[in-house]
């Protein structure tokens, strides 16, 4: 790990998809008139002939990729995470997953993080939007090393993919040399013993430094990178569940269809223990300054320690 280090997924999705575009001819990026900030621009210049620009038409470039697809390429599809899932679900749902097509969607700019963009372009329902599609696979990277590696397995994995990239650039976390994506695995990245913090992209981090908070009051806490939100890694959930008695789930997310929905059901289907989730509750985001945004929505390290002392409370009280 290198936490001084802080590296932009959205960036490294771009650095990584121009690499493959080299490595792979039948690779094909398609962009709804925004490469600059989904970074797709830096395949668009190594690869005139296999970038398209679909203009402010997402529904089209979805159906666009379909068709690619269906010719053999494998069409990366890339805009805000807003445009991509709103906008364009039915096209994803009717067109991609329905016909299980090899369709990668990488949308940026996800969660309240876009900052000033304001509530109408920050994406905090996508997650929930593409978990309940049959087929997709719904991943959050929690940094560059991770972007990169879950990229490259999507390029040569069959089926429709979404992956969320940011705005904000984070901490490194993960060895590029050692660093291996396997679908539906988490990582333990901190071991404790009396309660587990879960936490997907930006929210890792704040869940590493709560962990640090807690500690200095005695309380050792289980980290987990659940980065693969479908499908979840559900035996690492009961795992912790059994070992620690008590879990918070953190997400830059609505706490409604997302990571902590997903542990929720692992819980209650197997193992029910408390659950405390840090999310953003039923409310849409607000024009602001990234960090001023996370602190109104409560997605900060705080919050997570004062969630994380509600659930061992609970957990408490059951004995």
């Amino acid at each position: 790990m290198n936490g001084a280090e802080k590296q932009s997924t959205r960036v490294e999705y771009g650095k990584i998809l121009a690499q493959l575009g080299r490595e792979n001819p039948e690779i094909v990026v398609l962009d709804a008139d925004l490469s600059g900030s989904t970074q797709t621009h830096f395949f668009a210049r190594a690869f005139p002939d296999r970038f398209f620009n679909m203009g402010i038409a997402e529904q089209d470039m979805m159906g666009t990729a379909a068709g690619l697809a269906v010719a053999g390429k494998i069409p990366f599809a890339s805009t805000f995470a807003i445009f991509a899932t709103g906008r364009a679900w039915e096209q994803i749902r009717q067109s991609i997953a329905y016909g299980d097509l090899n369709v990668k969607i990488v949308a940026s700019h996800g969660g309240v993080t876009v900052g000033e963009d304001g509530g109408s372009h920050q994406g905090i329902e996508d997650l929930a939007l593409m978990r309940v599609l049959p087929n997709m696979v719904v991943l959050v990277p929690a940094d560059g090393v991770e972007t990169r590696a879950m990229v490259r397995w999507a390029a040569a994995y069959r089926g429709p993919v979404y992956i969320r990239t940011s705005r904000q650039p984070f901490p490194v976390l993960f060895d590029n040399d050692t660093y291996h994506f396997i679908l539906g695995r988490g990582q333990v990245l901190r071991e404790g013993q009396d309660v587990t913090l879960a936490g997907c992209g930006l929210m890792v981090h704040h869940c590493l430094a709560a962990a640090d908070l807690l500690a200095a009051e005695g309380i050792a806490a289980r980290v987990l990178n659940l980065s693969c939100i479908k499908p979840l890694d559900w035996e690492l959930v009961v795992e912790s569940a059994r070992l620690t008695g008590a879990l918070v789930s953190a997400e830059e997310h609505m706490t409604i269809g997302g990571l902590g929905s997903a542990i929720s059901e692992v819980l209650t289907e197997f193992f029910p223990v408390p659950l405390q989730r840090i999310g953003i509750r039923d409310v849409f985001g607000l024009s602001g300054k990234a960090e001023n945004l996370l602190k109104h929505f409560g997605l900060n390290p705080d919050d997570i320690k004062k969630a994380a002392l509600k659930a061992v409370g609970r957990k408490k009280e059951r004995k």
